[in-house]
């Protein structure tokens, strides 16, 4: 059986998590070919096993409740009744906008079971980003929290909407789903390869694209995931994430209930450092994944007053600077541990338990990746294109991109390439460059805009920047930054001078910054900043920018 298979396979890396070597050389991804996860996993191992009472989801703050893997199975077969009753059939696609509240839980779940595919979507998106989801991805049902249902005005009267806290007019209250039986049967086998998951990419440089993923790509890609988390059955692992993004489906779905974990939640209307290190003490949370702007606003704080009882700490999105995590490790003795992936991925690079971490470095390849580096040549190399062979296809590599017309456009070729730049040193640790549209030359020099850019940050009064080439008459391009300051820090001749004396102390005379703009940087909605409005405004500009600060402005940098 698929998950007899795909249970040796877990078993497998939960028995060498500490033990990359064995667990590297030893995986394979398991062979299933009719495989439900939400059936044949949850339901059938979780909900079933020694594991059923224990708690499966924790919610505290707003929406706080507590369920264990019998509850959550229970309830989620009868919200899989009650949508069959609506009309909801396998591979109808349904729209999924919530926030952080055990409904979310249910409907993945749910939706599995029935063979239909979820479209995530952020509570951030507006009536017309809507409008053009539920449009592109062929949305046939959307469910909402009754506060956003004034977003739906835009769609197509045939859509059914689902609305969880009240039922607004023209809505369907989604507590009416929880009266059906909680005796489900599917309406037939899930095959492996059948969808199950529609993302929309951030849109960093360029319309976002529709990411399809099967009930193999994540269900069983999110073993390599499991690996770099180092979770354990009983454990509770808190990842601070925002629904509607592919990481909230890695750490607050599949990760950790692949593992046998609680998922933890830990909702605040605004981020506050001590209320979530109180909350991490009170609940003997065993698992933190944060990204580094937490982790950065947490190492404000006395992180020894509080005796948290984590046994793993990670981060995810970008490196973390050295002293963050010498903070940390000081504080708590544990290091902090990144890991690389995308939405069209599982976890493909990481620093995994047990194994030594250097600094601003990825980590190495997980159990069931493996890693090419092409340069522009497609010659395998030690800085090139990050790029996963295809004769020996990832288990958690997507089917391929989802086309308007509702067609879908295959991973084929050789390899897939990631989009991502990296190198590779004589021990086989991988270290981010950035995105290939991203890197640059200057003076003939190769430039890394992250790697400026996390040089920039280590700067007290930088909040956030990005680095892009400026046009420049002897050098072709120069690093110009866009940066966003602190409060209390004023956009003035002062800060731009401290700010060009810390890129000389801490790089490379060719990699210097040469250009300072202070400004609030562009972002997706997602959050990542879209560098191609940057680049876009550099080129096109025939005259200095107001405001813009140059290293040639100041007689203390000359020489």
């Amino acid at each position: 059986m698929s998950v007899t298979a795909f249970k040796a396979a877990r078993d497998f890396l939960i028995a060498h998590r500490t033990d990359y070597r064995t667990a590297y050389e030893g995986f394979r991804w398991p062979e299933v070919t009719q495989f439900n996860w939400a059936l044949d996993w949850f339901d059938g191992e979780l909900a079933r096993g020694e594991l059923a009472d224990n708690p499966a989801l924790i919610i505290t703050g707003a929406g706080a409740t507590r369920l264990t893997f019998r509850e959550l199975s229970e309830r989620s077969s009868r919200v899989a009744n009650g949508l069959r009753a609506l009309g909801v059939t396998r591979g109808d696609r349904v729209l999924l906008m919530l926030g952080n509240v055990a409904p979310l839980w249910e409907v993945m779940l749910a939706a599995m079971k029935l063979g239909a595919v979820v479209v995530p979507a952020t509570t951030l998106l507006t009536a017309a980003d809507l409008a053009e989801r539920v449009t592109r991805a062929r949305v046939r049902f959307v469910i909402t929290a009754a506060e956003d249902a004034g977003k739906l005005d835009m769609l197509p009267p045939s859509v059914p909407r689902i609305t969880v806290g009240g039922a607004p007019a023209g809505c369907i209250a989604y507590s009416t789903l929880l009266l059906a039986t909680a005796d489900f049967t599917p309406d037939g086998p899930t095959q492996a390869d059948d969808p199950t998951l529609l993302y929309f990419t951030s849109g960093t440089t360029a319309k976002p694209k529709l990411v399809l993923h099967s009930h193999r790509t994540y269900p069983v890609g999110h073993l390599s995931t499991i690996y770099w988390l180092g979770l354990k059955p009983g454990d509770i692992h808190l990842n601070i994430s925002s629904p509607g993004w592919a990481k909230h489906a890695w750490s607050c779905f599949f990760a950790p209930w692949i593992a046998g974990a609680a998922i933890f939640i830990a909702n605040q209307g605004r981020f506050h450092a001590p209320t979530l290190l109180a909350t991490l003490v009170e609940h003997k949370v065993t698992s933190l994944c944060a990204p580094p702007t937490v982790w950065r606003m947490l190492i404000q704080e006395d992180l020894k007053a509080y005796k948290v009882s984590l046994r793993e700490a990670l981060g995810a999105g970008e490196p973390l600077n050295p002293e963050v995590i010498d903070q940390v490790e000081k504080a708590w003795g544990l290091t902090i541990r990144d890991g690389y992936g995308q939405t069209e991925t599982t976890l493909q690079i990481a620093n995994p338990p047990g194994y030594p971490v250097k600094p601003g470095s990825m980590g190495v390849p997980m159990p069931g990746y493996r890693i090419r580096l092409l340069d522009p040549d497609d010659r395998d190399a030690d800085e090139g294109a990050i790029c996963l062979p295809l004769d020996d296809r990832p288990a958690g590599l997507m089917r391929g991109y989802q086309m308007d017309d509702g067609s879908i456009e295959p991973v084929t070729g050789e390899v897939y390439r990631t989009g991502d730049v990296a190198s590779r040193d004589a021990d086989g640790y991988i270290t981010y460059v950035g995105r290939a549209d991203d890197v640059f030359k200057a003076s003939d020099y190769r430039i890394s805009p992250f790697e400026l850019e996390s040089v920039l940050i280590e700067h007290e009064a930088v909040v956030e920047a990005a680095v892009v080439p400026a046009p420049d008459a002897m050098r072709l391009a120069v690093p110009k930054a866009y940066i966003t300051l602190g409060h209390n820090h004023p956009p003035d001749a002062a800060t731009a001078l401290s700010i060009f004396q810390h890129c000389r102390a801490h790089l490379a005379p060719y990699k210097r910054i040469r250009r300072i703009e202070f400004s609030e940087l562009p972002k997706t909605i997602s959050g990542k900043i879209r560098r191609v409005e940057l680049r876009g405004a550099e080129n096109s500009r025939t005259e200095r920018a107001p405001g813009e600060f140059r290293e040639d402005d100041f007689p203390e940098l000359k020489g």
